[in-house]
């Protein structure tokens, strides 16, 4: 289990509410050699939720959720204010990638230049914390230090751009304003014209799922809402860790959540399934959702290629293309550095 996981869990028991750290987040990403795609894609997100988009084929900023398009609607100045932002920021990570092929000196192939900035919120603490990083190539490029303005590069590439933006003061102090107060401001408004969406809670359908009968039995727990929540199996009680694999939270069509953890049963005496139970837990939720290891209803499909019950494969798919969509706009890739996407000025 990792530390997250287990600093998460012991919240999930507290009687008091916990701590919840709201977000806004901009994503950009410039691509090169990437057929039948955008050369730009931005997107906007609240609480890992998308609330606009714009791109290198479209000439202005799209409101992405309904209680968006209100907001747009009181205010239109917004949407012709994110729609010049895109614009300037198509030609600033064009120009910025391209000049980055030629200090690594590549001629050709794939290549992509992500941008994560924004601010993170804690609506207990009050406190704020502003980032800024770029990645290239799925890997740390460089990053804003708030409490220094400084940026630190990660390579050695980077450090001509290191010394270039560090002598921009100018530049500088306006990020400072940015990502701690200008940022926190909007991300408050759309919290409140967004918070019966945002700070809704839904609970998941729970199913137990199995490709044949020597295969491990996944638990599969789908619709859920926030994606603060936790999935695992117990015996007797306690959290099991071996023969137990955890699968990631992934989006659906709809805006809500589904995941997935397997149990391995091939040691597992028949007469020993009672003892065994898949548990959901979501955050503000205090009671546990708990499903019993029960052959009766395991769904299976043996003999089908997908192996999985047809109804729940939709909703997979569309999971899976969502969530490769997000990749590509710079979600995934650089996440799976360990010390990507973490903000600039946490030490």
């Amino acid at each position: 289990m990792t530390f997250v996981k287990i600093v998460f869990v012991l919240l999930l028991f507290c009687d008091v509410a916990s701590t919840v750290k709201h977000s806004l987040k901009f994503f950009l990403t410039a691509s090169s050699g990437v057929p039948n795609f955008p050369e730009f894609v931005g997107i906007a997100m609240v609480d890992e939720v998308q609330i606009g988009y714009c791109d290198s084929n479209i000439t202005t900023a799209e409101p992405k959720q309904d209680w968006m398009k209100e907001v747009i609607k009181d205010d239109p100045k917004q949407q012709e204010r994110y729609s010049q932002e895109c614009l300037w920021n198509q030609h600033f990570m064009r120009a910025n990638i391209e000049d980055l092929m030629q200090r690594f000196n590549q001629s050709g192939g794939v290549h992509v230049l992500q941008s994560m900035s924004g601010c993170e919120w804690d609506d207990e603490t009050g406190e704020i914390v502003g980032f800024s990083q770029y990645g290239y190539d799925g890997e740390d490029f460089i990053a804003l230090d708030l409490q220094t303005l400084t940026w630190t590069a990660s390579k050695p590439q980077a450090f001509i751009t290191k010394v270039r933006w560090d002598a921009d003061k100018a530049t500088l102090q306006s990020h400072k304003y940015y990502y701690t107060s200008q940022f926190p401001s909007r991300l408050k408004m759309y919290l409140h014209h967004g918070r019966t969406y945002l700070q809704r809670t839904e609970l998941p359908s729970v199913s137990l799922l199995q490709k044949t009968a020597s295969s491990p039995v996944s638990c599969h727990a789908t619709g859920f809402y926030p994606d603060r929540a936790v999935l695992f199996w117990r015996k007797d009680g306690e959290e099991l860790y071996e023969n137990v694999e955890h699968g990631e939270i992934l989006p659906n069509h709809d805006g809500s959540f589904q995941t997935s953890v397997e149990l391995d049963i091939s040691s597992v005496n028949t007469e020993d399934w009672g003892r065994y139970e898949c548990v959901f837990q979501l955050s503000g939720v205090k009671e546990d959702n708990v499903t019993k290891l029960d052959k009766a209803a395991i769904r299976s499909n043996e003999g089908s290629p997908s192996g999985f019950p047809a109804g729940l494969v939709p909703g997979v798919i569309v999971g899976l293309l969502l969530l490769l969509t997000v990749c590509i706009v710079g979600l995934f890739i650089w996440r799976r550095n360990n010390n990507g996407f973490q903000p600039a000025n946490r030490k």
